[in-house]
């Protein structure tokens, strides 16, 4: 195949990152071959473009594509979380997309962190996805080709999560294959979350699935919330970016919870 000279025919880089920006704003993630393709330019130019971008902060580069720095997200509580730990959240992420089978139900929670894994699931093929996530549901607006299922119920603004007794009923009625849970912190008693509000539905979709697989970056064992969630017999698999405290090794490893260190 002739490789295609973008030298006599492609337009300026500037109004070439416009439409790229624009097409991330409506789709939440696009491929580097979709971008080529949609504007007719090779795809070493739009790498080359995707890069130029990701330093002005405008996207963010993930596997085989570009996200907006934020996907779609509007309050400033989440994007503010968002960008913490942030290269932390994307090892984890491309850790945890490695669970992911073809044909899988996937449970996907509220947060940051599983925000950035369903990001990089657009390359697997998940059969169905469950979420109660505002911005999970968002970015798969621009996924079609996968099924959606979100739980309804109360918002919360902060962390954009539905939950309350209609998402609850939502999640008892459903089977995942794997769920990919979030956590405010974590100690050696257990996993802990901000508002009593979250437990309910958080325990609904961990009830609902095969596998449940908490990500958790290395700060959270170094915070302190309120409300206990669970201990870690409710949890199969932990992904971190770095070792955990012995007491938590110990109690994770008392309870067979494999932990997973994701590399950077």
């Amino acid at each position: 195949m002739t490789q295609r000279d973008d030298t006599a025919v492609a337009e300026p880089a500037a109004p070439r990152n416009e439409r790229i920006v624009a097409m991330l704003q409506t789709r939440g993630f696009v491929s580097v071959r979709d971008l080529a393709a949609h504007l007719e330019v090779s795809e070493m130019t739009v790498r080359r473009d995707l890069r130029a971008l990701a330093k002005q902060d405008m996207i963010r580069l993930v596997h085989g594509g570009a996200a907006l720095t934020h996907g779609t997200l509007r309050t400033p509580d989440f994007v503010n979380r968002a960008g913490t730990e942030g290269s932390a959240k994307r090892a984890i992420a491309e850790t945890a997309r490695r669970y992911v089978r073809d044909g899988d139900t996937v449970a996907i929670d509220s947060g940051t962190t599983t925000f950035v894994l369903a990001e990089r699931l657009h390359d697997a093929s998940p059969r169905s996805i469950v979420t109660n996530s505002i911005p999970v549901v968002q970015l798969y607006l621009g996924r079609p080709q996968q099924s959606v299922v979100v739980l309804g119920g109360d918002v919360i603004p902060e962390s954009q999560a539905m939950v309350g007794s209609l998402a609850v009923s939502g999640a008892e009625q459903l089977r995942a294959t794997t769920f990919f849970l979030g956590a405010a912190a974590a100690d050696a008693r257990g996993l802990y979350v901000e508002t009593d509000s979250e437990r309910p539905t958080k325990r609904a979709l961990m009830d609902s699935a095969d596998t449940v697989i908490l990500l958790c970056d290395a700060s959270k064992f170094a915070m302190s919330s309120p409300i206990r969630l669970a201990t870690y017999d409710d949890v199969d698999v932990i992904i971190t970016d770095a070792e955990p405290p012995a007491d938590v090794r110990r109690a994770a490893e008392a309870s067979h919870t494999e932990i997973v260190i994701a590399s950077s």
